[in-house]
């Protein structure tokens, strides 16, 4: 089975701001606080997280969240990783019946490509319970027992049939090099600028070069040092983009970007597991009392409503709406864009009054799989910091996060990578009074082809929750 070495806790991923943050080899967490931090050291940690009110007991329990446990030994051969084929599971004390509400448990166990036993945990399962004919489906939630058994919990929620389905998202080793490709080559994903400006004789210049994020490690340092490149820094965020200096323009002729049931729904209810089910296409939730929305109903609940700020609009004059969309700044993986409509969320937020008639709606994810924890968690906490300050001076705004959804499976945008991000995003706004739209679940356990654009059966759904928040009085 290869050599065994001494399994440690994974390291502080905020290593580059927190300077002395350890992991101890003695902690009982899974990342724990070094108790024996130096004075000096601790005094970075606290200075670095005061801007964000975040306390070190609310770090510890980040580095908790996002922690994934590693292989015990070295893997010298792909027939070490888990395999699909040979991997089973069972169903705890099979009944030949059940009543709706009841759970059912389910135990996985994982195997070698040698259909040899695996002894340590890691991989990444995904679960569900499900009927075809109904169109029904539920999530469950999968326990890693850090021995090579899986615990599956399920909540039975409908009348009628039932298949359990257990599918190996990536096995451990592969998990393993996820993150390795995370925090070594995290410019895998790069972007272009384009530079344009007068040129001799009445001519127009443009070139086009390469950018990313300012971050110096985890491969994103290989853009160039010294004077290689145009920097632009956010004077509120302090986040720095740049791009490699043209040849014959100057930096400020950057002009565009691109990238090659339950009690009535209100702010802070907790997202348990299962979060709902799927029954006739149609989710029911556990979170909170949502509706189903008709044309008319939507046009009721979101009148005198307005949403966001953005370059897009579209106006209701008749009901008085105004729904607002625009892109978060960069990092962006989009088509040409003008640079000047790429605002940070933060910094958009920080410019709303907000107020009884006003629903802000953000996502955060699928466009930072590539980048290291702590540079997402940087700008998550500035959002925060944002909707906090926003909440204080207009209680009654309406703020809704939707989290991230499933649908990648490569190593540029994995399911794996979005769940990291995913918890980091719940735990900072926790504890804010904010709508958390849970669609991580929604589409993991739906029957429609996977894609990080979910299908109109399930963007219909997660409207209906989010109408139910901004209206979940019936009218």
């Amino acid at each position: 089975m290869g050599k065994e070495r001494k399994k440690r806790p994974s390291p502080s991923f905020l290593s580059q701001h927190c300077a002395g943050l350890q992991n101890s080899a003695n902690s009982g967490s899974p990342a724990g606080i070094n108790s024996e931090v130096s004075e000096k050291s601790q005094s970075l940690i606290n200075s670095f997280y005061s801007e964000f009110g975040i306390s070190l007991d609310g770090y510890s329990r980040l580095q908790q969240a996002v922690y994934w446990a590693d292989p015990d030994r070295s893997i010298t051969n792909v027939s070490m990783s888990t395999s699909p084929a040979h991997t089973t599971f069972i169903i705890e004390n099979l009944k030949e019946s059940y009543q709706t509400g009841e759970e059912l448990f389910v135990t996985v166990h994982a195997k070698d490509f040698d259909n040899k036993s695996k002894s340590y945990g890691g991989d990444f399962f995904q679960a569900k319970l499900f009927c075809s004919k109904t169109k029904a489906s539920v999530f469950g939630e999968v326990v890693d027992l850090l021995n090579g058994s899986y615990s599956v919990r399920f909540l039975l929620p409908w009348v009628g049939e039932a298949q359990v389905a257990v599918r190996l998202i990536h096995s451990s080793e592969v998990v393993q090099v996820l993150k390795h490709h995370r925090d070594t080559d995290s410019d895998r994903v790069y972007f272009y600028g384009f530079y344009e400006g007068p040129g001799p004789n009445k001519t127009r210049l443009s070139e086009a070069v390469m950018c990313n994020v300012k971050w110096d490690k985890n491969g994103l340092e290989h853009m160039g040092t010294g004077d290689c490149c145009c920097e632009y820094k956010d004077p509120c965020t302090e986040e720095i983009w740049r791009c490699q200096r043209p040849k014959s323009l100057p930096c400020s002729a950057l002009v565009y970007h691109s990238m090659d049931v339950a009690e009535k729904c209100h702010p802070g209810l907790h997202t348990p597991v299962p979060a709902g089910f799927y029954l006739n296409d149609v989710w029911t939730s556990f979170v909170c009392s949502t509706r189903h929305f008709t044309t008319q109903t939507t046009t009721e609940c979101l009148k005198d409503k307005h949403k966001g700020s953005g370059p897009l609009l579209a106006v209701d004059v008749k009901n008085n709406i105004d729904l607002h969309w625009r892109a978060h700044g960069v990092p962006l993986r989009s088509r040409k864009s003008a640079v000047a409509n790429l605002h940070y969320i933060s910094n958009e937020i920080d410019g709303l009054a907000g107020g009884p008639h006003m629903v802000i709606m953000f996502n955060l994810g699928p466009h930072f799989t590539t980048y290291p924890l702590d540079f997402f968690t940087h700008r998550v906490l500035r959002i925060r910091k944002a909707v906090l300050a926003l909440l204080q001076r207009a209680p009654d705004t309406t703020v809704i996060i939707k989290t991230v959804n499933t649908g990648y499976k490569d190593i540029f945008g994995s399911d794996w990578y979005s769940l990291q991000l995913d918890r980091i995003l719940r735990w900072a706004f926790q504890d804010v009074g904010v709508y958390i739209l849970d669609v991580w679940q929604m589409t993991a356990c739906h029957y429609s082809k996977e894609n990080i654009h979910p299908g109109t059966v399930i963007i219909k759904n997660e409207i209906d929750i989010l109408l139910s928040f901004v209206c979940p009085v019936y009218i």
